[in-house]
């Protein structure tokens, strides 16, 4: 049971659960319940995310914060929802609670109570206030008029200072360097750039079940209801694979268009060249179109692994594996393997871009590769002709992995056609 002076406390917490703000998310309400008994009964012990993910939402030991953000998200979601109910009907709350940046206690803080409204004065004390104003004395009148002018000397100077920005800007625009014609990156993507159509970028978005509150999962056709799926989530690396390809045809003086998987259809890949982000696990569009032949995703169907994504080798050479996987799910995901492959359009003059990983890091690193011109270059260096004109190819990499951030990928095979 709580100590008697922090019953306020839990009143307070009481009150949020029940506000319109709370009212009807179960986990939310779990957490701030959680986050509280933590905070008032044991204020200095650490509060972990692993303990949190164990204890409230009951995740296995196995639960890796590195790799999973629920608990980050909840708590997120859960400052909003703090935040939205202090600013409505919480206003008037006698205590405030938050959960500071970078800590998962709850703070406290007890509301002032507002001072009483002061009653007017007498009509003879306004008529003395009014004369009063008239008799201010020469310095304080010096320091009103010092302050006012130094106002518009700010004023003046701030526009000063944007004008000057603006023009600037201007110069700066009409300086930029034009757009690469020549050089590693302009060549390997020559066949997508020298088109008079843009590129289309389809990148993932599969289909879960769940919820983000509750832990979300991939859908299985077989088992679970159509009504509960959702299928616009993508992964944090196809978002920033795809704003890395932006920037580089940007520096082509090339734009894309951007597709989700589940919105894409045969006439795109008959109109247009297309890039497709993310593997087939994943962005099930690339089921509808003839893949690649030499480094192929698949489930693994025996083995420790079994079950497990993995980039299957179809013609090892010497020094090769017959398959690749990323980092077992129980461990710190350092590793991950990814497929760079250009193949032929379904019609004539069309190409296709595959870029994926065998997780959403794989396919961040694969896509970064393409969009280096060094790294390119070294890929080019195995392709024979493509000084010339790009070929199909498929190629193999491996990405590094430190904290969630592709860090280092190694270009490991190529096959060309």
């Amino acid at each position: 049971m709580p100590a008697a002076d922090s019953t306020p406390l839990f009143q307070e917490i009481e009150r949020l659960t029940k506000s319109h703000s709370l009212r009807g998310s179960e986990s939310l309400c779990k957490l701030l319940e959680y986050l509280a008994r933590q905070s008032v009964e044991r204020p200095d012990a650490p509060l972990k995310e692993y303990q949190i993910a164990t204890e409230v939402y009951g995740r296995q030991a196995n639960f890796d914060p590195q790799s999973d953000s629920t608990i980050r998200v909840h708590v997120g979601r859960l400052r909003m929802k703090l935040a939205e109910h202090y600013a409505g009907e919480g206003a008037n709350d006698p205590i405030l609670v938050r959960i500071p940046k970078g800590s998962y206690h709850l703070v406290f803080e007890m509301k002032a109570a507002p001072p009483a409204p002061e009653a007017p004065p007498p009509p003879s004390e306004a008529a003395a206030s009014v004369h009063d104003v008239e008799r201010v004395p020469w310095p304080r009148r010096l320091a009103v008029s010092i302050l006012v002018a130094c106002l518009v000397v700010a004023i003046i100077v701030l526009a000063s200072l944007l004008w000057a920005h603006k023009r600037a800007t201007v110069a700066g625009t009409s300086a930029a360097a034009p757009p690469a014609t020549n050089g590693p990156l302009a060549e390997f993507w020559r066949p997508f750039i020298s088109a008079q159509e843009e590129p289309w970028v389809i990148f993932s978005n599969a289909a879960f079940v769940g919820r983000p509150e509750t832990g979300m999962r991939y859908l299985k056709p077989h088992e679970d209801a159509p009504t509960r799926v959702y299928d616009h989530y993508t992964g944090v690396g196809e978002v920033l694979a795809v704003h890395a390809l932006d920037e580089a045809f940007n520096s082509l003086g090339r734009k894309l268009r951007v597709k989700r998987g589940s919105l894409f259809s045969l006439d795109d890949a008959n109109n247009t060249n297309l890039i497709f982000v993310g593997s087939p696990s994943e962005n099930l569009s690339l089921l509808d179109i003839r893949g690649t032949q030499e480094f192929v995703f698949e489930r693994l169907t025996e083995g420790a692994r079994k079950g497990d994504l993995a980039v299957v080798n179809r013609h090892p050479k010497a020094g090769e594996s017959a398959s690749y996987l990323a980092s077992p799910s129980s461990t710190p995901l350092t590793e991950d393997y990814g497929v760079i492959a250009m193949l032929p359009g379904v019609s004539p003059e069309r190409f296709l871009m595959i870029l994926a990983g065998t997780t959403t890091f794989g396919t961040q690193g694969a896509v970064e590769f393409v969009s280096r011109p060094d790294s390119v270059q070294k890929l080019m260096h195995e392709i024979p002709g493509s000084t010339t004109a790009m070929k199909p190819f498929e190629a193999l990499v491996r990405v590094k992995i430190a904290r969630g951030v592709p860090v280092d990928t190694e270009l490991l095979a190529v096959r060309t056609r």
